[in-house]
């Protein structure tokens, strides 16, 4: 198999999507902050303060070593801030030609679409890249997030990882 194609820039109408930089890595740990309760505590700030920004700035530095398309900053034109992230990653066990797309946006970013906007940018770099299947995984309560997954021709599949506590993640796909 050829290696994986490299998501490396891509510009909209609003946002420029690029590799994400070390010294951003305080807006990435804000959005471990920012994130609601229900989200699982592995997926939050622990006891410990941990992930640190220094733990952040380390991950946003290896990513460059690994292969495959990756995730990007999404960044606001004109302002050059960064309000978030979006790309393509490939979870554990998942087929070597199928990522599964992932966003997050600071809170304050929410609610003008960006989401949206960041992650079509992305699903047309991998369906122009050759990717025919990509996947998403949504909480049941995060009603935002899944519309943006239906205005991207996302479907829900009805496979549901139950959690009584945090609520149900559903799994999206698009091909």
């Amino acid at each position: 198999m050829s290696p994986a194609p490299v998501l490396d820039t891509v510009e909209t109408d609003r946002l420029i999507l690029r590799y994400r930089r070390v010294g951003e890595a305080a807006i990435y740990r804000q959005l471990w902050t920012e994130r609601d309760p229900r989200v699982p505590p592995q997926r939050r700030i622990d006891p410990e303060g941990r992930p640190t920004v220094a733990d952040i700035a380390a991950e946003v530095r290896a990513e460059r070593a690994n292969s495959g398309p990756g995730i990007l900053a999404v960044e606001r034109k004109g302002t050059a801030d960064v309000i978030g992230y979006c790309g393509l990653i490939f979870p554990g066990n998942a087929p070597p030609d199928e990522p599964e797309l992932v966003y997050e946006l600071l809170r304050a970013a929410h609610g003008r679409g960006y989401a949206t906007e960041a992650s079509r940018a992305v699903v047309t770099w991998a369906s122009e890249a050759g990717y025919r299947r990509l996947w998403a995984t949504v909480w049941d309560w995060n009603v935002a997030s899944r519309r943006v997954l239906e205005k991207l021709g996302f479907r829900e599949t009805g496979r549901v990882e139950p959690d009584s506590v945090n609520g149900h993640s559903l799994l999206a796909v698009r091909e």
